[in-house]
Order: structure tokens, then sequence, then C-alpha cells
């Protein structure tokens, strides 16, 4: 099994990752499927189903979706760009996306929502169409947002494309336990094992400089959280605390009456700081999803920050030992909240975090592996619930209390040898079965939980 770090940690724009980013995705993919066509085109049309229906406009879905088919990416987004091309769609009832001329698309009659009809592939599903100068549909496609900005089509998603892609690797682990095997047979840490699978399809100046630019991207969100105020959009009136709960912390440094656990309001401000920025549509990475994409940045800025003999030079090490757990969980289980619950986001995202943080403070591979498991174990469970569909209330919080949980599970791992009772593999196949298990309407529908017994409005 081989996934990217880059494919893991993406730079893109909030409010969610598989809401958000990946109907982008999808939109970008369908218009070069156009553009290889040789038939003439007037309009497109597009229906969203399951989660990406329920919660898509409190995750802004039909905006992606509208923007994607405009011609615009996540990676390069530009949002004053993007306010003006959405007003100028909704005037004219065209978009003119490069290649492919002027088509017709009204958003209030060309792009669906369909509560009723759920796609067999994924909760996460949407069909884009394409129209001749009749409104006869000459083209169509089935894609699935499958968590974390990844997009399969249907019939990729039937091929088990998502699993394997790609020349081999030299440390092809599928496993937490061939892992450790291959770690061990090879005396290398996860962080060497994985950076050697990078460097086989990349170079190694690729890789450091691409890790440098996703945690510049991470600790640069961490900052304008932390510098930003007022009420976030989306209706809930939810005021943006990360700013005035950091000058409190600012104010309190260094006097003897701090208290010791001060520091967990440390860790959780920085990780609400980035989903506070999320949710008010900023640029992110997804770490593995947009919603939990504050608990590790958070972590790896207590380790940089607050952490005695904290040494900058392994950020990379941090981060390629967190994508190597989140890569298992990905291909094991899942990342998506849609599928499996926020157990498969925030869960995920502590696991990775605790790994990485257990990785650059000198644990053993065997630690690493605990610490993951720790963080995920006590996770499990957990659902999708968030009101009104936006990504604010719990997931802001929650990644707070996530990234605590990541630092908690990293500490208790490095207190022992690594030996323990459940494995990192046992607790991932629970959460694939306890996500199987879950009610959809825990799963990302905002039809359950605290979306529908706290008055959203």
């Amino acid at each position: 099994m081989f996934l990217w770090v880059f494919e893991m940690f993406k730079v893109g724009i909030g409010p969610s990752s598989s809401h958000t980013i990946g109907p982008m995705v999808a939109a970008a993919r369908f218009l070069d499927l156009m553009r290889a066509s040789p038939l003439e085109f007037a309009g497109l049309r597009a229906s969203l189903h399951g989660s990406l229906a329920f919660t898509g406009v409190g995750h802004a879905t039909d905006r992606a979706t509208i923007l994607g088919l405009a011609g615009f990416h996540p990676e390069t987004y530009d949002a004053e760009a993007a306010e003006r091309t959405l007003q100028e769609i909704r005037d004219t009832h065209q978009v003119t996306p490069e290649g492919l001329g002027t088509l017709h698309f009204d958003p209030e009659q060309d792009l669906i929502f369909d509560y009723k009809r759920k796609l067999h592939g994924h909760a996460n599903g949407m069909i884009l169409m394409a129209t001749d100068k009749d409104g006869k549909i000459i083209l169509e496609e089935t894609y699935y947002s499958i968590g974390g900005g990844f997009v399969m089509t249907e019939a990729e998603l039937a091929a088990g494309k998502d699993t394997e892609d790609g020349p081999p690797v030299p440390y092809p682990f599928h496993s937490a336990a061939e892992m450790l095997d291959m770690a061990r047979q090879a005396g290398k840490s996860i962080a060497e094992m994985k950076r050697e699978n990078e460097t086989s399809r990349r170079s190694a100046e690729d890789v450091h400089k691409g890790t440098a630019r996703i945690w510049q991207v991470m600790n640069d969100c961490i900052d304008r959280g932390l510098d930003g105020g007022g009420i976030l959009p989306g209706g809930l009136n939810v005021r943006r605390r990360a700013g005035d709960i950091h000058k409190a912390l600012l104010a309190e440094h260094g006097k003897n009456v701090v208290i010791p656990h001060v520091v967990n309001d440390w860790i959780s401000t920085y990780a609400m700081a980035v989903n506070e920025e999320n949710a008010a549509g900023g640029q992110v990475v997804t770490a593995p999803t947009n919603g939990a994409a504050g608990v590790v940045p958070a972590v790896l800025r207590y380790y940089l920050d607050h952490v005695p003999n904290a040494d900058a030079a392994l950020v990379e090490d941090f981060l390629l030992t967190a994508a190597a757990i989140g890569g298992l969980v990905k291909y094991n289980a899942s990342i998506s909240g849609a599928e499996a619950g926020c157990q498969a986001e925030v869960g995920s995202a502590s696991a990775m975090a605790a790994a990485g943080l257990c990785a650059v403070m000198g644990g053993t591979p065997e630690q690493v592996e605990n610490a993951a498991e720790i963080a995920l174990e006590h996770h499990l469970g957990m659902t999708c619930d968030p009101i009104r569909g936006l990504v604010q209330v719990p997931c802001i919080e929650r990644n707070g209390l996530g990234a605590v949980k990541a630092v908690t599970a990293a500490s208790l791992s490095l207190r022992g040898d690594g030996q323990h009772l459940v494995s990192l593999d046992a607790c991932i196949e629970t959460m694939r079965q306890t996500g199987e298990d879950m009610s959809e309407k825990y799963k990302e529908t905002a039809l359950g939980g605290l979306a529908v017994n706290v008055p959203n409005c």
C-alpha cells in the first residue's frame, strides 16, 4: 500500500475536504473528460447525493461544485476571484471553463440536492452531466468524494483503484504489523521507511521542500486563526474564540500562579485556531481531512514551542510518520465522516498526531504504533453530528480535545516499552466495523445527535 505524504496532506480550502475540496476536484476531472471528448457541449448539470446533499449547503458543496465547473481548483483558489465568478454565474447562468467555450449553467435549476436517491458506492456521491444544445445529456460521470479530498469515479471505486497504484516501493506495508516487522528487519524508523518509499518516486529535495511547505501552510493557518476574531459565517453565530484565549494565555505566561495543565489550553487553542479558519473558508491542509485539520498542526506546534530541546529539523519526520499511520487507517478503514463518523476524522487525526509526536520525541516504532493505537481507541464510536451541517459545532472544540488526547497518548506510550494488548490493526478494524454498524443519521447527515438536539437558529 502506498499513499503519498502529499495525498494525505493536501493544501485546500475550508470548510470540508470531502464536501468542498472533493466536489471541486471532481468537477475539474469532469471538465477534463469533456475536453477529451469529440462531442459538442452546450450546458452542464449536477446532482448531489447522500451526505453531499444533506449537509451540502453547510459544507459549501454547492459553491465548490459551481466553482469547480467554472474551472477553479483548491490548490490555486482565489477567494476574491471566486466571489466575482459566483455572482457572474448567478447573473448570466453561464460558465466559461478553459477550452470549452461558454456553457449554460443555472445553479438554481441545474444543481440538484437529491435527498432521496443514495448512490451505492459511498455516502458522498455526485453525478456530473454535460448536455447538447437541446438540453439532452450526452456525457455523464458519477464521482465519489471518499474523504480527505480523495475522489474516485464509480468505475475506479469498483476496481479498487484507491488501494494500489504505481510501481512497487521499498517498504510496502499494508498493516501496522507489517510496518513493525519491516522496521525491525531493516533497523529503520517509520519515518525513514516512509521517506524511502516517497523518494522511490520523487527526489529527496522534492519531499523536503514539499513537507516544509505543508508545515508552513499549517503554521500560517494557526497564526491567522490566533489573530482572527468576530462571528463565523453560516448563521449559528458562533464566535471565534482562539484569538481571545491566546491573548489570555500570553498575559498569564511566566506568572507563578499558572496551573500546570494550562498547556492543554495552548494545545486546544492551536487546534481551534485552525478549525475556525477552516469554518471561515480559509486555506488549510487536510490532515487527514478539513474537519480534523487542526489536530496535527496543533500537536506539531506544541512540540516546537513547548517541548524543551525540540528540533525543527524533525518536522519532516513528524509529518512522514503521521502520514504513514493515516495511510493505514485510510487503506484498512476510512477517514471519511460520512462513511464512519467522526472517529474516522478526528480519531484518525489524533492517531496520526500521537504517532508523529512520539516519533520526534525518540519513540521506537513499537512505541509509535502504541501511541497511534491509544489515540484512536479512545475516539471509537464518535459520531459526526454537525449542527446545521456546518463544520463548527462540535467540530472546532473536538479538534482541540483530539490534539490533547494525541499528546497524552504519545506520553503514555513513551512511558512504556511498546508492548500492549490492543494492536493498532485491531483498533483500525474495530473502527471500520463500528462505522459500518453506525446509523446513517450519525454520519455527517446532520440528522441525529447534537444536530437535532440543539437549536440551530
